[in-house]
């Protein structure tokens, strides 16, 4: 194997990388072979008269990539001969919830067999976000990132300067910036985005006819949440309400026991809120469409299944659209559609 691994001296790529990429292509062209044996870190180092840290950390990222393995007491060996010659891509999300796995979905079911992609979730923490990127530096081809943080107390957080410092360090044709538009990146990568002010203005002016039939219009907006949402959902509710006059009202949560009234018309975003508001509904004999109208934020299968009125992002053309970039090594921004969808709740 040492005879067929090249490299550069001269060259401005650092020598660890040259390991792994020269690995990755022997591997691709049939060179190296599943179950084979490679050298030892002090048998490689010894030959390219290199530190043995330099070959190790090659070493470790082939590790993590499950390229290969070591056995103890007899040495490394090629453990994955697939996947390397696909486009590798780290598809990093804020959370799981219906719709971002249907974002997931879509752009695999898209990008298909062409390329491995690995899910990691960082749950709104700006800390586990930037070890994330920190521990796959240079392991992947792309990088499909969402960028949603919750402060300490429980704000929501687009960006912060350590991140932009980080995602800084990817190079511009390996990222890809999903669902958020706040992180100024220039047009020079991908980037496929909500812009959540004029979305639910927007969406909202649509279905103004029906919203003028309710005497008040009320929004469930979680002031703090394990995963906040964006304030402009808020600023772009208000700046309806006010240019159209609609009497609204804005609360934290649906409350046990809220007092309801005839013609309200409620707007919820936390899942939790749409079961206890629903609940509330049935439980006063009132019924929902009629006495109280009910339009949520984001749509899912069991909402459309109970004929829930919704005002969402087509999260599976944000997929799509990702995979289909990549896949076609375009670069440039797109606004994903969101969109205003009657059913018998209002």
């Amino acid at each position: 194997m040492i005879k067929i691994i090249k490299i550069d001296e001269d060259s401005r790529i650092p020598k660890y990388k040259q390991i792994v990429d020269s690995i990755l292509t022997n591997i691709s062209n049939g060179n190296l072979k599943m179950n084979q044996k490679i050298p030892s870190i002090n048998s490689f180092s010894e030959e390219f008269y290199m530190s043995r840290d330099t070959v190790e950390k090659a070493y470790n990222i082939l590790k993590e990539r499950k390229i290969i393995t070591s056995i103890r007491g007899k040495g490394y060996y090629i453990t994955e001969t697939k996947l390397v010659s696909k486009v590798n891509v780290l598809f990093l999300l804020n959370k799981l919830s219906p719709y971002k796995m249907a974002t997931y979905n879509s752009f695999l079911n898209t990008i298909g067999a062409n390329a491995h992609t690995d899910l990691q979730i960082y749950h709104g923490d700006e800390t586990l976000f930037l070890n994330l990127l920190d521990k796959y530096e240079g392991h992947y081809d792309y990088y499909v990132i969402t960028t949603h943080f919750k402060t300490e107390d429980l704000k929501h957080c687009s960006y912060t300067d350590e991140v932009v410092k980080a995602i800084n360090k990817i190079p511009k044709e390996k990222l890809v910036i999903m669902d958020n538009i706040k992180l100024g990146m220039n047009n020079d990568v991908i980037k496929i985005y909500q812009d959540f002010e004029n979305d639910i203005y927007n969406a909202l002016k649509e279905g103004v006819a029906k919203i003028r039939e309710y005497n008040r219009l009320i929004l469930v907006y979680p002031d703090k949440a394990v995963y906040p949402y964006p304030r402009r959902i808020l600023h772009g509710f208000k700046k309806f309400c006010i240019e159209f006059e609609i009497d609204y009202e804005v609360l934290n949560e649906v409350y046990d026991d809220m007092v309801l009234k005839k013609r309200d018309l409620f707007i919820t975003i936390e899942e939790s809120d749409l079961v206890s508001l629903i609940k509330q509904i049935r439980d006063n004999n009132m019924k929902l469409g009629k006495h109280i109208g009910v339009i949520s934020y984001n749509d899912t299968p069991l909402k459309e299944l109970l004929g829930i009125t919704v005002m969402s992002t087509d999260f599976k053309i944000m997929g799509e659209t990702a995979a289909r970039m990549i896949l076609n090594k375009e670069i440039g921004q797109i606004k994903v559609p969101f969109n205003f969808i009657y059913r018998k709740s209002i």
